[in-house]
């Protein structure tokens, strides 16, 4: 894969998650609330109807899991474009530490909790975001001059 479409598969997967993390913002207030509860059923499986978002406690946690979704991947999204483009070793490394560290909290989390579905979930993610990076990109003689 060249360092261009290795950017350019970064900025879908980044573009899809912010667009998962206004679609969770969008929830709290418009009917895409209904989504965002099947959602929520469908991390904590089986689909029973269990859970939902219906408490201010989940509406909380949803504003705040949304914003701090929103703001990682603006981060990533500047990572890629400002940092990965001009310095892949540093981008790279950026990119690994902060995906990786978000992965094994937030899988741990959903496992110690039951919410396994939420684990495949996150591994779908994680590749989508690390398989451009996990190779280091071979630096041409343009980038070294």
């Amino acid at each position: 894969m060249t360092h261009d479409k290795r950017i350019k598969s970064l900025k879908i997967t980044i573009i899809a998650s912010g667009g998962f993390a206004l679609f969770m913002f969008a929830s709290l207030f418009t009917p895409l609330r209904e989504v965002m509860s099947f959602f929520l059923d469908l991390v904590h499986m089986p689909l029973d109807g269990a859970q939902s978002l219906n408490r201010d406690t989940e509406e909380v946690l949803t504003a705040i899991s949304a914003g701090i979704f929103f703001g990682f991947c603006v981060l990533l999204w500047q990572v890629t474009t400002e940092v990965y483009v001009r310095d892949p070793l540093l981008g790279r490394r950026m990119i690994l530490t902060s995906v990786l560290s978000w992965y094994v909290i937030d899988t741990t989390g959903s496992l110690i909790v039951g919410a396994w579905m939420n684990a495949i979930l996150n591994t779908v993610f994680l590749a989508a975001l690390i398989t451009p990076v996990l190779k280091p990109a071979a630096i041409s003689n343009a980038q070294t001059a």
